[in-house]
């Protein structure tokens, strides 16, 4: 269990990484789209182009981040009935579903994503709309995010058989004492009381 456990914090800390850089990909997106919209009202024209790419990185942002949003157990639960049991038969409750449907949904999207993303880059496929963007790049978001949210997922399974063996804490718990608005609003005050000195 120690081998499967130094690989559960290996697949972590990858994600921590990624959670921490992808975030950039969401602030590229808004921007490309804010300037494609002044160029729109003020200029009259546009490119599709501009469109596909916000499209392109928005989509990479939260595939790529699926994996990281899992360690941070930030993914949709029927929290109302899940919190009415034992941590113990909660822990159950995410092995199973990690064990029956998040593995091999993440599985079956490699499966036929990674045909999918090869035959994008062999034909050189690109957008139908006028000006638009080659497809492969897009495609490739598929089986990547989909391999980061497996490796996530075999890390949060580890983790909750070790909880149950007893090996280690409980990985539900967060162990961030505060959520990332209350960080950003804290630096917001420090940056302002710094200012005003």
């Amino acid at each position: 269990m120690g081998a499967l456990l130094k690989f559960s914090n290996l697949m972590d800390r990858i994600s921590t990484w990624i959670g921490k850089y992808v975030i950039w990909l969401i602030l590229a997106s808004t921007l490309i789209s804010s300037i494609n919209a002044l160029v729109r009202k003020i200029f009259n024209t546009g490119s599709n182009a501009y469109l596909e790419v916000q499209w392109y990185l928005f989509a990479a942002s939260f595939l790529i981040a699926a994996g990281y949003t899992l360690l941070n157990n930030e993914h949709v639960k029927i929290d109302v009935v899940y919190s009415r049991f034992s941590k113990p038969t909660q822990i159950k409750i995410d092995i199973f579903g990690f064990a029956v449907f998040l593995l091999p949904l993440c599985l079956a999207i490699l499966w036929y994503g990674i045909p999918f993303f090869y035959k994008g880059l062999m034909s050189g496929e690109v957008s139908s709309n006028a000006g638009g963007l080659i497809r492969w790049p897009v495609y490739a978001m598929l089986p990547l995010g989909f391999g980061l949210l497996l490796l996530q997922g075999v890390s949060e399974l580890i983790k909750r058989v070790a909880f149950l063996k007893g090996l280690i804490e409980d990985p539900t718990v967060k162990k961030v004492d505060k959520t990332a608005e209350e960080e950003l609003a804290e630096a917001i005050r420090k940056l302002a009381e710094t200012k005003a000195r």
